[in-house]
């Protein structure tokens, strides 16, 4: 049983090598091996997942959705950015 003074952990698990981690849910304990003992158990029930991530939720930094026109706005004006910007030359092949 967790009590208000327990960390709380992100659990991030890879299904397959070669995948990315994906965020699945969250667990709280108060150390990093009971982090990833309470995620195997809670999240990998049925064998699913190569590799657990366990991060303190405090650690991460997330950006407001209100700031979202603020960050991601700007790039759409660099279209150098973008491969439509770029003729490819048909002797490269496929990108």
């Amino acid at each position: 049983m967790s009590t208000p003074d327990t960390p709380l952990w992100e659990v991030f698990i890879r299904a397959r090598q070669g995948l990315h981690h994906r965020h699945v849910g969250s667990v709280h304990a108060p150390d990093t091996t009971l982090a990833l003992q309470a995620a195997r158990d809670v999240y990998t029930r049925r064998g699913e997942g190569v590799s657990i991530w366990v991060v303190p939720a405090n650690a991460i930094t997330a950006s407001d959705p209100l700031d979202k026109d603020m960050l991601f706005e700007p790039t759409s004006d660099k279209i150098y950015r973008h491969p439509t910007f770029y003729d490819i030359p048909d002797d490269v092949g496929h990108m």
